[in-house]
């Protein structure tokens, strides 16, 4: 119960910061709007699986957001990185990890999704990668603040 809560709080913030990033500063910039719940319906479509507007959504911010990502980092990243770069300040690996996040969704389930390599990389491919790697930040700042020591 202590590590769903850990979770879910630590992917809560992190998402927000995320789209907040992606879907209202970036534009605020200039720079594209984010669309996470698009490519979520794009991967649902080309998976068979219903995908719909609330299917993009609860797929972006329930599964990815509040179970997926932090899963990845508890259970196989951060484990990972203290085997190999022992325990030091939880920043660089949580850049590193916003960073695989990005290769992971824009790399890998962009191009599931039907959509090109990187989303050819244009402008959007940076504002994902600022997106992803904040949210990798995030995550770990509350994951760090809210643990018990």
């Amino acid at each position: 119960a202590q590590t769903l809560g850990l979770m879910f709080i630590s992917g809560f913030f992190a998402t927000i910061a995320f789209d907040l990033w992606g879907q209202l500063i970036s534009p605020g910039l200039g720079l594209p709007a984010l669309s996470p719940h698009g490519l979520a319906r794009g991967l649902l479509k080309t998976l068979g699986l219903p995908s719909g507007n609330f299917a993009g959504y609860v797929m972006h911010f329930y599964i990815v957001g509040l179970i997926g990502y932090p899963v990845g980092w508890l259970f196989i990243f951060a484990p990972i990185w203290r085997r190999v770069m022992g325990q030091g300040h939880w920043f660089l690996p949580s850049l590193v990890y916003g960073f695989g996040l990005w290769v992971f969704a824009i790399g890998g389930l962009t191009t599931i999704a039907g959509l090109p390599f990187f989303l050819n990389f244009t402008s959007i491919t940076w504002v994902a990668l600022v997106g992803h790697v904040l949210y990798g930040i995030v995550m770990v700042a509350v994951i760090q603040r809210i643990s018990p020591r």
